[in-house]
């Protein structure tokens, strides 16, 4: 069985997975996206919340809950490739002005969010999202599963 990731990742603080909550209502309810928490890409690096919108477009959403937390990430420029759009994500009150003006940025509590700066656009190549779209089925319909029933495979 392919490792699915966990739903939530016990390695998060407080704030990022407020961070996550918030993310992931704004998407759904505002963009219609259906979101997976945890999704690690073919490249082995794991986005925080990818979205898929009803058109098929994907949004990968990177988390940063403390200043520490983006200094110390020299790998986002990964996810790039694996998304339509990339944004990062901040809590309130943690400053707009250390995220790259280059990229999408949210801002989100355990409640809601909100855009503050749109991502540019750069469209998937097509075999990749198949391959994407194919294992964020797969995980979804696992995840379901394992929630179903938590005995063995």
């Amino acid at each position: 069985m392919p490792e699915l990731g966990p739903i939530v990742d016990l390695r998060q603080s407080a704030t990022a997975l407020r961070v996550q909550r918030g993310v992931m209502r704004l998407l759904r309810e505002t963009y219609d996206m259906a979101c997976y928490a945890e999704v690690t890409l073919r490249s082995g690096r794991r986005a925080d919340v990818l979205g898929v919108g009803p058109k098929g477009e994907i949004w990968i959403v990177e988390i940063k809950s403390s200043l520490i937390d983006f200094q110390v990430d020299k790998k986002w420029h990964e996810y790039r490739e694996f998304s339509d759009r990339f944004f990062f994500a901040k809590p309130p009150e943690l400053e707009a002005e250390i995220f790259p003006e280059s990229e999408g940025l949210i801002v989100a509590d355990g409640h809601d969010g909100a855009i503050l700066r749109d991502s540019p656009l750069t469209p998937m190549a097509g075999a990749r999202r198949k391959a994407l779209m194919l294992k964020l089925a797969r995980m979804g319909a696992d995840r379901i599963h394992i929630l179903m029933d938590p005995g063995p495979k």
